[in-house]
């Protein structure tokens, strides 16, 4: 049986990075099944071309996982395989909380044949069992002999082989200039960000979160072994292709046991498998410094960091007041100094925040080395303890918003300002934190280091810019350019300086990012 697993992009913007869930299930495909794998970021599909894909290529099955801002396109893309008669199972996030909606038992219409629940590790061989036989069933879900929800182990993690899949569709490098670039250095003529998972779980039970929901609150890990293995392999496909690759950890919270991913980070270290990679860490983890060390050392270059308000109050309503908003300055320098930058993730319209919330936080920001700040909504998600407070106290304005997706648009009635406020302070921070002199400003920041360091906090925040400000044509590019024109000049400038490329980088970085003047931003929002 052919098997199309296919994840959905929004319909508005594409990720940068595929979605792990789609390599795993690959992996624990039982024998003698032939499995295809389509992402809609990387490989945009509307109704009408997954039917035609599905019928060209004799598809027997079709796996669609999702989470919730990408369940509307997620339904349409069901509905169209259904039509031709191919079977459709879903799952993820939005479909575990929301099994009827997705069965068409709460009145609405049926999108799947059968869903997948939780963490789909053990369930997803016997479903394509099924599948081959004819015989889905409505639901599976990870129970043990008791009835009990079951949550797989990590310790006999499937391998994935990345030496033999094919990963065409997620190349970031233009496929026009690829066959020059792999003449450069160790060779450029690929280029992708892979996710790779070494644990699941997180303890801290945020309110607007669906982690601990849907993976649970216990930390299960893979082996350090297992780990480095998968990062050699990746190492050994980017040299074999003349490319480049990048590691995002997708755990949620890649330090919530210290003593562990010290002992990572060193295995990581000690085996060659050090690569460039991207995590999620909360603050009130990056206190050590031992860990910040071994970050650096084996390759970590930018953290996640969802420090969401500094706000104290707004912190300790939505039960994350294990972040210390006078901590943030201390932790990001403490990266900095080791070259380690940070994404830090800000949400607005929390109970306490009131017009002039993204000013206040960005006077905060600019006192800090220079980073990727990022500016949401708080959004109540379906099932979560916000949605639940939000909906016990009637202050829902879209009680199923994520049937008409939306990007930066809330559901709900904020308590200490309008919704129309709430989103100009989202449209104000990113506005302000990437207008082209803020840009300048942050590559201005770097000039104790050396040229690579500060081309790429300029291409980072070029790229960032789009999840908000779309840039999904040639001419939406050409008019940023334009824009940024005299940094882009400067660094070119620099570039043919001689050792400009070269040198140690600095351990401290330059003086903290001056207040920068707002630009006007005219755009269509976009979510990511």
């Amino acid at each position: 049986m052919k098997i199309l697993l296919y994840n959905p992009d929004n319909g508005v913007t594409r990720n940068f990075m595929p979605h792990l869930w789609m390599f795993l299930l690959q992996a624990l495909t039982p024998p003698g099944h032939e499995v295809l794998l389509v992402d809609g970021n990387a490989n945009p599909m509307d109704e009408a071309g997954i039917a035609q894909f599905v019928r060209d290529n004799n598809i027997g099955l079709v796996g669609i996982g999702a989470m919730t801002r990408m369940i509307a396109k997620a339904y349409r893309m069901a509905d169209a395989v259904r039509a031709t008669g191919v079977p459709v199972v879903m799952g993820g996030p939005h479909v575990t909380e929301m099994a009827d909606e997705a069965l068409g038992r709460d009145g609405g219409p049926r999108h799947a044949d059968a869903v997948a629940l939780g963490e789909a590790d053990a369930t997803w061989p016997v479903i394509v069992e099924d599948a081959a036989r004819g015989e889905l069933k409505d639901v599976y879900a990870p129970v043990d002999a008791f009835g009990q929800e079951s949550k797989p182990s990590l310790k006999e993690y499937p391998e994935i082989p990345w030496q033999s899949i094919d990963l065409g569709q997620f190349n970031l490098v233009p496929k026009a200039a690829s066959a020059l670039l792999q003449k450069i250095g160790e060779g450029w003529g690929t280029f992708r960000l892979i996710p790779v998972e070494s644990g699941r779980g997180c303890p801290y039970g945020c309110e607007f979160c669906t982690v601990t929901g849907f993976f649970g609150d216990s930390i299960r890990f893979r082996t350090n072994e297992s780990v480095v293995n998968e990062l050699l392999r990746l190492k050994a496909r980017a040299r074999n292709e003349k490319g480049q690759m990048a590691v995002f950890f997708i755990d949620d919270n890649f330090a919530i046991n210290i003593k562990r991913t010290k002992s990572l980070l060193r295995d990581i270290i000690a085996a060659g498998a050090k690569v460039h990679w991207v995590a999620q860490i909360s603050a009130n983890l990056l206190r050590d410094e031992e860990l910040v060390d071994l970050i650096a050392d084996s390759g970590g270059k930018w953290i996640f960091i969802g420090m969401e308000s500094i706000d104290p109050a707004n912190l300790k309503d939505v039960n994350k007041g294990f972040n210390k908003p006078g901590e943030y300055a201390a932790v990001l320098k403490r990266l900095a100094e080791r070259n380690v930058y940070a994404i830090t993730s800000f949400i607005f319209g929390m109970d306490n925040d009131t017009t002039g919330v993204a000013e206040r936080t960005l006077e905060q920001v600019r006192t800090w080395p220079p980073g990727l700040p990022i500016f949401g909504l708080l959004t109540p998600l379906p099932a979560t303890p916000l949605y639940k407070r939000l909906e016990t106290a009637g202050r829902l304005t879209r009680p199923k918003h994520w049937q008409e997706f939306i990007p930066f648009a809330m559901a709900h009635t904020p308590l200490k300002m309008t919704i129309e406020e709430a989103h100009d302070e989202v449209n104000y921070g990113w506005a302000q934190a990437y207008s082209p002199e803020a840009l300048a400003q942050a590559v201005d920041s770097l000039k104790d280091q050396p040229l690579g360091y500060r081309v790429n906090i300029f291409l980072a925040r070029l790229c960032f810019r789009g999840i908000y400000f779309p840039m999904m044509g040639k001419m939406a590019w050409l008019k940023v350019i334009a824009q940024n024109r005299r940094t882009i000049f400067k660094l070119i400038r620099e570039g043919f300086t001689a050792g400009a490329w070269r040198g140690v980088p600095a351990r401290i970085p330059a003086s903290p990012v001056p207040q920068v003047e707002a630009v006007d931003a005219n755009a269509q929002v976009a979510e990511g």
